[in-house]
């Protein structure tokens, strides 16, 4: 049992890793280190989870804990980051390339969103999901749901119309 169980969860985090790690990345406005704590709580409830749900939809599953996740996380004032005396070094203004810019830049815009409304902008329109699956992943109504999403995505217009600033 647990050698079947192993198998079919070690493939589907194999196949899904580097999607759930992008998606938890869009949903943290861009912070790597939390979106990598994330998914890997999530594959952990996951793990817990697996023989109920590896038949049905493991990637609902996971996705639907992120989001929660996440929300959860944001409300947190403290994430254990510490002071320090001189900064890291920082690149090259001509190392970073015009496609990186515009995604760091997405991804600043992102953190300036609710925690709900990033959420549903990004299973929304980056994951492409129906907004009845948005709303199941919110625990929420489809009509919040589409709210969260019209109100997300018109602050990101906002905020991405104002001055553009060089990245560096």
């Amino acid at each position: 049992m647990e050698r079947v169980r192993a198998d079919g969860f070690d493939e589907f985090v194999a196949a899904r890793w580097s999607a759930l790690l992008h998606v938890a990345r869009l949903l943290t406005g861009g912070d790597r280190q939390r979106a990598e704590d994330l998914v890997q709580e999530a594959l952990v409830k996951l793990w817990f989870a697996w023989p109920k749900v590896a038949e049905q939809a493991p990637e609902a599953y996971v996705r639907t804990v992120l989001v929660r996740m996440a929300a959860r996380s944001a409300k947190r004032r403290w994430w254990g980051e510490r002071p320090v005396e001189q900064l890291p070094d920082r690149a090259d203004p001509g190392d970073v390339s015009s496609t990186v810019a515009e995604r760091s830049r997405l991804e600043a815009a992102l953190a300036l969103l609710s925690a709900k409304q990033r959420a549903a902008v990004v299973l929304r329109y980056y994951e492409d999901l129906p907004e009845a699956q948005v709303a199941q992943a919110l625990g929420c109504p489809v009509g919040t749901a589409r709210s969260h999403a019209s109100r997300g995505v018109a602050r990101l217009r906002q905020i991405l119309s104002e001055a553009v600033r060089p990245v560096g």
